[in-house]
């Protein structure tokens, strides 16, 4: 069965669009695991537009499951991820244009800098994933770099407009999956999942992981956080 990996970054986006202290990331959190999720997902953008460096300190103080830092694999968030030592990174792409991740990250394209902040963190005792689209060279990649997982893009599979072209993104999904457990590497998935369309992808044989925010965010206003961890994490078991 997958883990659950509750993103709290629109908890953080509704209190700096009024750079108050109110809602506070950590207090979703704590109900994220009362609701039964399995670990806690936070984005540390370069440009800070949500997650604050206080808020993933005061998380890794508080979580009692583990802490999962998406962040590029740029200097100064490198610093941070090792001064404050969560249990997982996983890299991904970041313009600061963009209104939220619009694709995977290009190993292939960005070898060398990967590779220098990967060693870093796993020197550091931090495991590695990187957030790539379905491609086999991506996946071979990082596994060449030392990642111990991936996490796979399912934004187009979510994005799909007709069933014919949500299918055709479903089986690139599962094989691009299949090559990466045969890889030996862990398998994450994330990105535009919602209540509506995760069954399909949580039944992908040996997902290890699934990272989903704006879809609970989004329902916790209507009936709570800890209500809505909780349906999502049923929906991941059936």
């Amino acid at each position: 069965m997958a883990k659950l990996g509750v993103n709290i970054d629109h908890v953080a986006t509704v209190r700096q669009a009024r750079r108050t202290v109110e809602p506070d990331p950590v207090w979703a959190a704590a109900l994220a695991e009362l609701g039964g999720a399995d670990l806690i997902t936070v984005h540390l953008r370069e440009d800070r537009r949500h997650i604050q460096d206080r808020d993933l300190r005061v998380l890794r103080q508080t979580v009692q499951v583990p802490l999962n830092l998406e962040m590029a694999a740029e200097e100064e968030i490198t610093r941070i991820a090792l001064d404050v030592l969560p249990h997982q990174v996983t890299l991904v792409p970041e313009k600061r244009e963009e209104v939220t991740t619009e694709g995977g990250l290009d190993i292939v394209g960005n070898r060398q800098r990967v590779k220098r902040c990967t060693e870093q963190l796993l020197a550091a005792g931090i495991e590695v994933s990187m957030f790539i689209d379905p491609d086999e060279r991506q996946i071979t990649a990082s596994k060449e770099l030392g990642a111990q997982g991936v996490e796979l893009h399912t934004g187009r599979y979510a994005d799909a407009e007709s069933q014919v072209a949500r299918q055709q993104e479903f089986d690139q999904l599962r094989q691009a999956g299949e090559f990466a457990i045969q890889s030996g590497l862990k398998l994450h998935m994330g990105h535009g999942l919602t209540y509506r369309n995760v069954v399909p992808i949580a039944q992908i044989p040996h997902v290890d992981e699934l990272n989903i925010g704006h879809s609970i965010v989004a329902r916790a206003l209507m009936v709570g956080f800890e209500a809505a961890v909780r349906e999502m994490k049923r929906l991941i078991s059936l």
